[in-house]
């Protein structure tokens, strides 16, 4: 079902993965590092904005192609997958789809090279599910706007050069905005002490009174529809990045089963252990099954929210799921850093939350089958 060019990408960036992260990551989630050198790796092997043009330095690829990119990267770390899609799904689509032609040339090309590190604010301290109740707003003072505000939950944040981020004009109006690093009163904060996604770098957004050029504004969107169809881009990517920490997950299980010997035999042998590994691969087989699928529809421009949401939380549920059964498999092995299967797992209680809670998105299936939105 894959052409030689998504094999090919697929290996790609298999292989990047093996030499660049595999090695480093469990070092990196234990000492809560973010390796801020991956950034530039991922920008020279194409994992920044793989769907954008060629000409504004994206990798001009289809979404299938975006999709086994993101797979491939999860297989190594979540932490790792949420920089590179945050940077391609949540930052240079909004400015390709909604910039101007000035912000595109600007902004795209360092972004997709790495040399600047985006981030997405949307999320507020106390507007999480419900980001239409943000309260950061811009005002108009005539030659610029003043924006104030937080958000919260920001992959990218503490490192980021520029961000784009949603606020609220003074009709109520929810706009999008470009802001850079430097810009006088704008800050951000790194959150600590996580025990999830310990290898991505994590923060917040604050505005005291931050001029925002006119400029800087989206001009090509307005509502709540731009940052809604900005996630639907990073949801898809995540049904598609879920399988791949499922898949490091079972081949691990697999592996260590048909090595570790109990009562003179590999445990692999028995039938409940077998069990496991038959449920697990069939899981992820119908996961993938169902993102290919989504990937032709979003190249045909067909793809809807509601589709992209079920296969989000498909996705994510099915890998926490394989996770926890592949830790059985390892036994007391499985909590160590020795296996990835705990780092998986605590990633994927972040990943089955951001961008859409588990619920959400099941209400938005809800909603879609039924016409009736059960979360207002």
């Amino acid at each position: 079902m894959l052409t030689e060019e998504h094999l090919l990408i697929r290996q790609s960036i298999r292989d990047f993965v093996k030499k660049e992260i595999s090695p480093n990551i469990e070092k990196w989630a234990q000492d809560a590092h973010f390796p801020s050198e991956i950034v530039r790796k991922f920008g020279d092997v194409g994992a920044f904005g793989p769907t954008i043009p060629q000409e504004y330095g994206g990798g001009g690829l289809d979404y299938i192609s975006y999709g086994l990119i993101m797979q491939e990267i999860e297989r190594g770390d979540s932490g790792m997958r949420s920089t590179a899609s945050v940077q391609g799904s949540l930052v240079m689509f909004p400015i390709y789809a909604y910039g101007s032609e000035e912000q595109r040339k600007k902004y795209l090309p360092k972004l997709a090279s790495g040399e600047w590190l985006g981030c997405f604010g949307l999320t507020e301290p106390d507007h999480g599910s419900n980001p239409g109740g943000m309260t950061t707003n811009i005002k108009d003072m005539g030659d610029h706007y003043l924006l104030n505000g937080a958000k919260l939950w920001i992959s990218n944040s503490p490192e980021c050069q520029v961000a784009v981020v949603w606020a609220k004009n003074e009709q109520g109006r929810i706009k999008g905005l470009i802001v850079e690093r430097g810009m006088e009163g704008f800050s951000t904060p790194e959150i600590h002490n996580k025990w999830s996604l310990r290898a991505s770098c994590t923060g917040e957004l604050v505005f005291e009174d931050v001029k925002i050029p006119k400029e800087n504004i989206l001009p090509n969107v307005d509502g709540l529809r731009g940052p809604l169809s900005c996630l639907d881009s990073a949801r898809f990517g995540i049904a598609w990045g879920a399988i791949g920490a499922a898949i490091d997950c079972y081949e691990s299980a697999l592996k260590y089963s048909l090595q570790r010997e109990q009562f003179g035999k590999p445990i692999a042998s028995y039938q409940l252990q077998q069990k496991k590994l038959a449920e697990m691969i069939t899981e992820i087989t119908k996961a993938q099954l169902m993102a290919w699928r989504l990937g032709v529809l979003k190249n045909e421009g067909k793809a809807t929210s509601a589709q992209i949401s079920m296969a989000k939380r498909n996705s994510v549920d099915m890998a926490l799921h394989v996770a926890r059964e592949a830790r059985q498999i390892h036994g007391g092995m499985g909590i160590t850093g020795e296996y990835p299967i705990m780092r998986h797992m605590m990633n994927l209680e972040s990943v089955i939350t951001y961008e859409g809670t588990h619920d959400i998105h099941l209400l938005i299936t809800g909603a879609d089958i039924t016409g009736i939105q059960a979360f207002k």
